[in-house]
């Protein structure tokens, strides 16, 4: 009998396989492919006019990679089965299946106290069901009950094949070449220890770029002060809309989007994933584009800002911006657009931004050497990565019109 197989063309890894009909199910299913319509990096294209990639995008890649390393691991001596080689590779297929719309942006706006893994989780378990209990295995992977803990570290970690393909396809897509890491060296290096994930001696200058890497493209790219702007806009947007929907739903209208604003969901997010699957970015665009013909001065103005890219100014600071400045630039805007008090906080806000390269207390990268010791990264002996890129860098911005 001819062998399953199929291949996806993608433009960072070249050829990606897929060897299996089970998993070539799980990617045909409609809620996989909502992940087409969904940005990997929210709006970040307004700054880098190339990060227009989906979260399908994304997670393909993450399989090829989780493909990648069982191969290296197995090839190694690792006992990996099949059971548990399928269950790693659909595990990091639906590791963001859970996400709504515009990825991060929005994850507590349309759904508050629900984080996007455990959306993830509660559709892999409806998949289960589907799939008549194949994904059991994935799932254990996923939450971290399997007995083989290296795999759930390939899923979930601070060397996660998630992380490896994010930096790889979002400096590819954006253009910012300190984004690259050398992720088919790390992926040659990786090995198994005593049960857990490590990698050898000889990778510690490649893990070392992974992190420097990993901390350049949050400041220059994922925290970067427009894109910061353009998604608390997004934010302000939907946080305006629901206020007026509250005194009025006429205005918003009816249906799904309606439904989560208005908080309906709230609590039984579990008996309506089907409702929670049918939302994409289209369905705020398309709002956003009506909103900006909307009579309310506030909402219209915001929904101007995102389709016409006349975003907020953002000033970055050290320290945490004077409640004074606030009020008086709340109190410019009041005059400027003629607005009331609580509306100028839709339009003069204040936030804060916040980043750590390497966090050794709760997250381990482990270095194993040829003599069959173990060291945390951090701890290896002229390391880059030690206490000054452990503690975390925060900065504090504040967002007002020009």
């Amino acid at each position: 009998m001819q062998r399953f197989r199929k291949i996806i063309n993608d433009p960072v890894y070249g050829f990606i396989t897929i060897d299996n009909p089970l998993i070539f199910d799980i990617i045909s299913h409609p809620w996989y492919q909502r992940l087409r319509r969904i940005k990997q990096m929210a709006l970040a294209h307004l700054v880098y006019p190339g990060a227009v990639h989906t979260r399908l995008h994304h997670s393909l890649g993450a399989y090829h990679l989780m493909y990648n390393a069982l191969n290296e691991l197995k090839s190694k001596g690792v006992d990996i089965t099949e059971d548990e080689e399928t269950g790693a590779k659909i595990a990091i297929l639906l590791h963001d299946i859970g996400h709504g719309p515009f990825s991060h942006a929005l994850e507590s706006v349309l759904l508050k106290n629900v984080s996007h893994e455990t959306l993830s989780l509660m559709l892999m378990k409806q998949l289960n069901v589907e799939f008549n209990n194949a994904l059991q295995t994935a799932i254990n992977i996923f939450e971290n009950k399997h007995p083989k803990k290296f795999l759930h570290q390939l899923v979930s970690g601070q060397l996660d094949v998630d992380r490896m393909d994010y930096l790889t396809r979002d400096s590819f897509f954006t253009g910012v070449s300190e984004g690259v890491i050398g992720y088919d060296r790390i992926i040659k290096m990786l090995t198994v220890y005593e049960g857990e994930l490590m990698v050898e001696e000889k990778a510690i200058y490649s893990i070392e770029k992974f992190l420097v890497a990993r901390r350049l493209m949050y400041w220059q790219v994922y925290l970067h002060k427009t894109v910061l702007s353009a998604e608390m806009i997004l934010v302000k947007i939907l946080e305006r809309a629901r206020e007026i929907g509250v005194r009025d739903q006429t205005v918003l209208g009816t249906g799904i989007l309606t439904d989560f604003l208005l908080g309906r969901y709230t609590g039984k997010i579990v008996e309506h994933l089907e409702d929670y699957c049918s939302l994409d970015d289209t369905d705020i665009v398309a709002a956003i584009k009506q909103w900006c013909h909307h009579p309310d001065k506030v909402l219209s103005y915001l929904c101007m800002a995102v389709m016409n890219r006349r975003l907020m100014k953002v000033s970055i600071r050290s320290g945490e911006i004077p409640a004074e400045e606030l009020i008086a630039t709340r109190k410019a805007t009041m005059e400027k657009l003629r607005v009331s008090e609580p509306e100028s906080a839709y339009l003069a806000f204040t936030g804060e931004a916040e980043n750590r390269t390497y966090n050794p207390y709760n997250e381990k990268i482990n270095i194993l050497f040829k003599d069959g010791t173990v060291k945390d990264i951090s701890a290896v002996d002229n390391a880059l990565i030690q206490h000054n890129l452990s503690s975390p860098v925060k900065k504090f911005y504040i967002c007002y019109i020009k």
